[in-house]
């Protein structure tokens, strides 16, 4: 299984899972659960009027982490990126079609593609075990 393959069916069998982000000197976290393989790159979606996006722009460093019930974590640190694109927008639509209720002309509200670029990818277990994915 190619890396990326790897990662997205970690975060497809647990579909909530949570972004890292710095707000000046503070950490934040909070539960998201788009993510999408697009042009070589982890893709995640988030609403540009939100907390998160406006964090991303002032601090590029991010940090996702999912875990599963058979005490398995996987941690994805990367640097965000943005791809505004209306390619971008449209895949990130056909892979979640219900985030066009939200995101659209009468709403107001623009969803915001971030992608990662130099991600490592590790996935860790209760006992000890670490496993690189992907490193930068």
């Amino acid at each position: 299984m190619q890396p990326s393959e790897e990662i997205m069916q970690f975060l497809k069998d647990n579909p909530t899972f949570y972004l890292a982000t710095v707000d000046g000197y503070l950490p934040r976290v909070r539960p998201i659960g788009f993510a999408m393989w697009y042009k070589d790159h982890l893709c995640l979606a988030i609403g540009k009027h939100k907390a998160a996006y406006k964090q991303l722009l002032d601090n590029t460093n991010l940090e996702i982490c999912a875990a599963n019930d058979r005490g398995e974590w996987m941690r994805i640190q990367g640097t965000a990126n943005f791809d505004n694109s209306p390619e971008a927008q449209a895949a990130a639509f056909k892979t979640a079609p219900q985030l066009q209720d939200i995101y659209n002309d009468e709403s107001g509200l623009k969803l915001g593609i971030v992608y990662l670029d130099h991600i490592s990818a590790k996935l860790f277990s209760m006992s000890g075990a670490v496993k690189d994915i992907l490193n930068y």
